[in-house]
């Protein structure tokens, strides 16, 4: 077997392959990290790249597996850490000016139970600074490009992990998600991301706002998810909200398929405005979840924006990261984190107060919602992918990121699990997605129903970065 065949293969094939011997993880090591040297110059999806550790990593992977003695289901399968993930021997520059090449002398609880389980740390990809936006650029690393347009940006925070699933620069791949940002840019990429429920996935140490911040997968397909989250969906102690109870196997549902679920089906949540094109899709992948034995039924939660809600946490907390810097640092920050910090002078603590309370009711009327559905389908972004290094599809009018993905950020104030779903493209051939959301610790429910769609409807990626097209 070629290495640009192990290079195209999932986590899933192979593993199965190790175990029939007929290829070892060094072979699939090598061929991941060929496919990085190929295709980063174009996307810069990856901002450090550990070949040396990961070759080392993937020989002791070779010995075990020729013992028939793996660590875990995914002993030798190629992974990456988004930059704001602390991983043992490699930098942390988070995107920022103000943090240092330094490598880093403490695990993560994702890259310690991803070391343990045998898995190879490829390295680490890109993300705004602090992961402050939803498109993937800063100016330490410069922008992320997206591999269907080389002209587009992927979106963010994880950008850089979204692009490297959808060119399989390595195999699963690990993203944070604040207000979105693990299922934008799966979305503007057409990959499979998702959200666990808060607390599942353990973070240390923590984001600039905890209690938003959610860990996840992003792959190629829900199996692979499922695999990654048997290792790193478990309790961690260095986690102040990490939660108990998680799944003793994620995927123990894939298969089951769809009868039996109801899912509520909402295009706009009553207040987004979405493109035509985005529309269009998600109602017929709606309809193609009723073909395969879903009930579906329109109707909207019915909840106000919670943006307000959201503004207030999330300015809140960039406002506390900006006031611990020195004046230095506060001018090396991009502009637009700063303009965000500083929006949250005039929020007192009655302002928060009442932001805290308006977010217990909406993730009550959420909850309560999760009694009459199963799951809450909606598009997953309102917009296409759009030109890199801008904040907002030019000509747009729109001020900033929230405008454009509405759907994203109420699911991270519930604290509820959600994913992002590729389900076609547009006229222009770019990547279009929806979002399923379930009640909390309803995880397992989730991953069933997409990878239920996933199977009847299997997306493609590209072969390669498109740099080809015209303005």
């Amino acid at each position: 077997m070629k290495d640009t065949d192990l290079g195209v293969l999932d986590a899933v094939q192979l593993v199965e392959r190790y175990r029939r011997g007929d290829c070892s993880p060094l072979e699939a090591t090598r061929a991941a990290l060929a496919r990085i040297d190929r295709f980063n110059p174009e996307v810069n999806a990856y901002v450090h790249v550990d070949h040396e550790g990961a070759e080392e990593a993937a020989r002791a992977s070779a010995r075990r597996w020729g013992k028939g003695e793996p660590l875990s289901s995914i002993d030798g399968v190629p992974v990456s850490l988004k930059d704001l993930t602390e991983v043992v021997g490699m930098p942390s520059r988070q995107g920022s000016l103000t943090t240092s090449d330094a490598p880093r002398e403490r695990d993560s609880p994702p890259a310690r139970q991803l070391r343990e389980a045998g898995a190879i740390l490829l390295g680490k990809t890109n993300t705004p600074e602090f992961g402050w936006k939803a498109v993937t650029d800063n100016r330490v690393h410069g922008a992320t490009r997206n591999p269907w347009d080389t002209r587009l940006t992927p979106g963010g925070s994880s950008g850089g992990a979204a692009v490297a699933a959808a060119l399989n620069m390595g195999v699963l791949h690990q993203g944070g998600d604040s207000g979105g940002s693990i299922r934008i840019p799966a979305a503007f990429t057409g990959t499979f991301g998702f959200k666990p429920s808060f607390g599942w996935v353990p973070q240390w140490p923590p984001s600039r706002e905890p209690t938003l911040s959610h860990l996840g997968p992003m792959t190629r397909s829900v199996r692979d998810a499922a695999m990654m989250l048997n290792v790193i969906g478990h309790y961690d102690y260095r986690d102040p909200y990490a939660i108990r109870g998680q799944p003793d196997d994620w995927g123990s549902d894939i298969g089951q398929g769809l009868k039996g679920l109801r899912i509520a089906y909402s295009a706009d949540l009553g207040y987004a405005r979405v493109d035509k094109q985005i529309a269009q899709r998600v109602k017929e992948a709606a309809d193609k979840l009723a073909d395969l034995g879903a009930e579906i039924v329109e109707v909207d939660p019915g909840f106000a924006s919670p943006l307000e809600t959201f503004q207030t946490l999330w300015f809140t907390a960039s406002l506390d990261m900006y006031l611990q810097l020195s004046d230095t640092q506060r001018g090396q920050l991009d502009p637009g984190l700063v303009s965000t910090a500083l929006r949250a002078e005039s929020l007192s603590a009655v302002d928060m107060f009442r932001a805290l309370s308006e977010r217990a009711r909406l993730t009550q009327r959420l909850e309560h919602f999760n009694r009459d559905y199963h799951l809450l389908m909606t598009p997953t972004v309102a917009v296409e992918p759009f030109a890199v290094d801008h904040e907002v599809p030019p000509g747009s009018g729109m001020q900033d990121w929230t405008e454009w993905a509405p759907f994203s950020y109420p699911f991270n104030l519930s604290q509820q699990p959600a994913a992002s779903v590729p389900c076609g493209v547009t006229d222009k051939g770019l990547p279009v997605a929806f979002q399923l959301a379930g009640g909390k610790f309803d995880d397992v429910r989730v991953l069933r129903a997409c990878h239920a769609f996933m199977e009847a409807h299997p997306p493609r990626f590209p072969a390669m970065p498109d740099s080809t097209r015209q303005a």
